[in-house]
């Protein structure tokens, strides 16, 4: 029986499963929505809250910039990764300064054809990135058009020769420069 010993083995090696949540955690910072396994994103979404709350309360002390920085150390040990260590003190924690909690939603997908695995949807609540998209669709598919069913009017094209005089050449005359 496995007393006392929170989280799941993901049937790794305690050095691979570290590998893969950082991974999974790094996806998650820079695009603020990932697709994998429950058993994976539940356990990344434990990892990844702790990291996000270290960073939101170093932002939140900027009078003692040694802590931002003693932070930013902690969370690149755990991330290994620049990029997503600037997108979590630039963006993600400002933007999460005063959620007490609860940054991640996990939403269930059904299973995997390949192997049957149940499928789900890791993200950022307050980074709502797909529906951010799905409105912006909607909003220019109910947009109204002048004549539903109407087809487009030609646009009527004017000839050079019928609006200038022709030279001998048959091209219309160059104008002069002054």
């Amino acid at each position: 029986m496995r007393h006392q010993n929170a989280g799941r083995k993901l049937n790794r090696t305690a050095s691979h499963r570290k590998a893969t949540l950082a991974a999974l955690c790094t996806a998650l910072i820079v695009h603020k929505k990932i697709k994998t396994t429950v058993a994976k994103a539940k356990e990344t979404r434990m990892f990844v809250e702790k990291i996000i709350t270290r960073a939101k309360n170093a932002v939140a002390n900027e009078v003692a910039p040694a802590k931002n920085i003693s932070a930013r150390r902690e969370v690149f040990a755990a991330l290994r990764s620049k990029d997503a260590v600037k997108t979590l003190f630039a963006d993600i924690a400002p933007k999460v300064a005063t959620r007490p909690g609860g940054y991640t939603r996990v939403v269930k997908l059904g299973r995997r054809l390949g192997d049957g695995a149940e499928l789900a949807v890791l993200e950022l609540v307050d980074f709502n990135v797909g529906q951010e998209k799905a409105a912006a669709k909607a909003a220019k598919k109910s947009a109204p058009r002048a004549k539903r069913g109407a087809k487009p009017q030609k646009k009527q094209t004017v000839k050079a020769a019928d609006n200038a005089p022709e030279t001998d050449a048959g091209l219309p005359p160059v104008p002069e420069a002054s």
